[in-house]
């Protein structure tokens, strides 16, 4: 085929059906062929044979839902593929009609007027549902460990005054006691652990209520709610040292950041990738993930700098390690946040000291180097001997030995 050919397909993806037309551009003429073909697996072999009849070389579509997922995957192999957000093709109301959307999509691709999403590799997609399902599972058990609080409430306990986690140690063995029907408050006080026993007699009178046999059989059932969502958890957590085996060393070197664990380094590797490739700069990260300033822009004045929404689950992720980040002594982020807090606010500074580890986050993955301390000298030891400590059980937990990784130094960023 001549240089002077370029076959470009747009599919408007829905459920049950996809629309499809390929924009044939040769010698300065342009021609528009249609078909429509179905979702399921036959169908979508069926279009890629299609498309490589009529020479397609690119496919354009829309994110819509999860059904361009299928697509996607059964096109890969073939072609090179583009998704783009269906906000940036959306049809003026009256004048929809899907062999015009699809039309749409190939006829903005081939002007430049498109903007592409990035979709990561079949492993670091594989990563992403794992990582992602290990959030939700997480979130589900705050939702039953609230459920069970309006519960303790309804027999007047008010445990959770008292105890700060009800599903930690303590107050696990509590629930247990109280499930299987003990009224003496001092058997279930006695449960108690470390330095919550210093607090007995706040225990004994948040646990002077009762529950009735209705209200501990629903209290059984939460409990084994959250039982099988540890499961859960655990097992997820297994399967993501498993699968990121080869990556050990990037993940040390995430957990050396301040305010990075393992779990945090795990989110980030497969939401950004292991070497973060997809991402010429430090500058175009932080703006996909969402935490530099945004420009709302008219006739010359700016009305807002509101950032972008990005990737939700990195804006969570890199809010929780800002703060982690900025409660630590003795640390660059914790100076920054001191320095701009004045000026921006708690939040604010906040977003800013988020805005910064992207940028280190990007530094180590692109570039493989090491982590540098840039702030004061930590003056407490202990204090990193024990978070080693901590990280070195982590990786142990899920199967990674990381002994020889200290031992053996990387080149530092600078």
């Amino acid at each position: 085929m001549s240089t002077g050919y370029r076959f470009v397909a747009g599919i408007d993806v829905h459920k049950k059906m996809l629309a499809v037309v390929v924009r044939q551009e040769a010698d300065g003429r342009t021609q528009y062929q249609k078909q429509q073909f179905g979702t399921t697996r036959r169908e979508v072999m069926s279009l890629a044979a299609w498309l490589q009849h009529q020479q397609v070389s690119e496919v354009v579509m829309e994110s819509t839902a999860q059904y361009w997922r299928p697509v996607w995957y059964g096109l890969e192999a073939h072609f090179r593929l583009h998704l783009s957000h269906p906000l940036q093709t959306q049809a003026p109301r009256g004048r929809k009609w899907d062999y015009r959307d699809a039309q749409r999509l190939a006829d903005r691709w081939c002007a430049g007027d498109l903007e592409e999403s990035f979709i990561p590799a079949a492993d670091q997609r594989a990563w992403r549902w794992l990582t992602r399902t290990r959030v939700d599972l997480k979130g589900k058990v705050g939702v039953v460990r609230n459920q069970v609080e309006g519960l303790l409430e309804q027999g007047g306990i008010k445990l959770t005054a008292v105890v700060s986690d009800v599903f930690g140690v303590s107050g696990w063995a509590m629930l247990e006691r109280i499930v299987q029907g003990e009224t003496a408050v001092a058997q279930i006080v006695g449960e108690a652990r470390a330095s919550l026993r210093k607090k007995k007699a706040q225990l004994e009178e948040a646990l002077a209520g009762s529950l009735e046999p209705i209200y501990q059989l629903l209290l059984r059932q939460y409990m084994d709610q959250v039982r099988l969502l540890w499961q859960q958890i655990a097992a997820i957590n297994q399967a993501l040292g498993t699968a990121m085996q080869a990556h050990t060393a990037t993940l040390c070197r995430l957990c050396r950041i301040p305010g990075v664990q393992m779990h945090a380094a795990q989110e980030l590797l497969a939401e950004i990738g292991p070497t973060a490739a997809a991402f010429a700069t430090a500058e175009r990260l932080a703006s996909w993930v969402g935490v530099c300033p945004g420009n709302q822009e008219s006739a010359g004045v700016c009305y807002s700098h509101r950032g972008a929404k990005g990737n939700r689950y990195l804006r969570r992720l890199l809010c929780q390690i800002a703060w982690a980040a900025i409660h630590t002594k003795d640390t660059f982020f914790g100076g920054l946040f001191g320095r701009l807090k004045p000026n921006l606010e708690g939040r604010g500074a906040a977003w800013a000291v988020a805005h910064r580890i992207v940028k280190v986050i990007w530094l180590l993955l692109h570039e493989g180097v090491e982590y540098q301390e840039r702030g004061p000298a930590p003056q407490d030891f202990r204090t990193l001997m024990r978070k080693l400590r901590r990280l070195t059980r982590q990786f142990a937990a899920q199967g990674i030995d990381v002994t020889s990784l200290l031992q053996s130094p990387l080149p530092a960023a600078m």
